[in-house]
């Protein structure tokens, strides 16, 4: 599947990542969603996005997010919005897996608009 950008979308298949694995679920015109799987113990990136704004619903496990300096910490059924441009993260500190659904809205939704602020994995 194409994205408005001309980007290469594949549904429904497990993209690797340090920190676990993403599976994005849908696509259509000015959305996108994701099951974010995050392993025991690991860490995204401290990251912004200039052109989406995420909300992220926890299905399992227990989230820590980072949202511009605050700690929320979320269970299953919480959920909370990451508007655009603010700096966010989400941590497993737990010993079970943490899945989420991130739902993007926006005009760019693509990997490409991930500015990395830190990261345990170094790819700042």
């Amino acid at each position: 599947m194409q994205t408005e950008q001309n980007q290469e979308i594949i549904l429904n298949k497990p993209m690797s990542r340090p920190w676990g694995y993403y599976i994005v679920t849908s696509v259509g015109k000015g959305f996108q969603t994701k099951i974010i799987h995050v392993n025991p113990g690991q860490k995204l990136s401290v990251q912004s996005h200039n052109h989406r704004n995420e909300h992220w619903f926890v299905l399992s496990g227990i989230a820590n997010v980072i949202l511009n300096n605050d700690e929320k910490i979320l269970s299953s059924g919480q959920s909370v919005d990451i508007p655009l441009k603010a700096i966010h993260s989400l941590q497993n500190l737990q010993e079970t897996d943490l899945e989420i659904v991130e739902i993007q809205t926006g005009d760019l939704l693509s990997e490409d608009d991930i500015i990395r602020y830190s990261d345990i994995y170094g790819r700042v």
